[in-house]
């Protein structure tokens, strides 16, 4: 590993660090050097993540669309660290079925956490990240690159925040600040295991063409998660493919709609008969959001 890519020392701040992506990243990048800064919901799981990450690592609960809580933990941070390096918007969850029998409650809050939460932790830390002339990476999604049918919420969130990234990337670059986007395939996380458990929609996506149809593993996709951190690199990509879907992503929307209408009208019968159970956010990370919410009311944005 040449210097110029060291993680060593480097203070990386992972948000939705409490599960998935998040906390095995924060322990990828702290076995590669790094002392990592957790922030996310679950107070327990954050702990553990962060005494798996080491003495150096910390934690911090604060709900990411919660602009005041997002930036008393940067400031934290900053204060116990010094400074602050790399910055990993991670935090987001996911619901499914049909736009018209959504929540829209819950449908708004997804676009809430996915992209505004961003837009809030990019908000928090973007002073310290100019005094370090960092680096921030966004997470997005092959949600990002092609539209999907039972997904609206998700993909209009991550292609939000793709767009919300390389906008910021253009504004910063001369000041030393380096912007990536991150996009991931189906990878084998709580928040897919979550969808995967109605099968409705598990039927959908056995259905869609290889290699989309499969769940890859967490690891690997980590791993590259953290190459492209050590070489701040603009596009980050989870799986190798991901790149071939980045060149014929305008061509996508029109495959998608002939495709995949013929499924949703084959699938209708059953997703009315089972349209009560896809309400809410899935997995562990999304039941922990909702509880959460519940426990506190709507996010504070002062």
């Amino acid at each position: 590993m040449s210097r110029k890519h060291s993680l060593d020392g480097k203070v990386a701040v992972v948000t939705g660090a409490a599960r998935g992506v998040g906390a095995l990243l924060a322990q990828r990048l702290a076995a590669r050097g790094a002392r990592v800064a957790l922030v996310g919901l679950e107070p327990e799981e954050l702990a553990a993540t962060a005494a798996a990450c080491g003495p150096a690592a910390g934690a911090w609960t604060a709900d990411v669309t919660d602009r005041k809580a997002v930036g008393d933990a940067a400031r934290a941070i900053e204060e116990r660290y010094g400074r602050v390096d790399i910055v990993v918007a991670n935090a987001g969850i996911a619901v499914g079925g049909p736009f018209a029998d959504s929540d829209p409650v819950f449908f708004d809050r997804v676009i809430e956490v996915n992209l505004l939460g961003s837009v809030a932790t990019a908000r928090a830390f973007l002073p310290a990240l100019l005094r370090s002339r960092g680096y921030l990476l966004q997470i997005a999604s092959l949600a990002a690159l092609t539209p999907a049918p039972m997904m609206a919420a998700y993909c209009a969130s991550k292609s939000g925040v793709e767009a919300f990234a390389h906008a910021l990337r253009v504004e910063v670059a001369h000041r030393g600040v380096d912007v990536g986007v991150a996009y991931l395939s189906w990878t084998d996380t709580d928040m897919v295991r979550g969808a995967d458990e109605d099968e409705v929609l598990r039927d959908l996506r056995a259905r869609l063409p290889w290699p989309l149809n499969r769940t890859y593993p967490l690891p690997g996709a980590v791993d590259a998660i953290v190459s492209g951190i050590a070489r701040r690199s603009a596009h980050v990509y989870g799986q190798r493919w991901l790149p071939a879907v980045q060149l014929v992503r305008g061509l996508l929307p029109g495959l998608v709609t002939r495709m995949g209408s013929r499924e949703v009208a084959r699938l209708e019968p059953r997703l009315e008969a089972t349209r009560g159970r896809r309400a809410r956010p899935v997995g562990r990370g999304g039941a922990a959001d909702a509880a959460a919410r519940a426990d506190t009311g709507p996010a504070r944005s002062d």
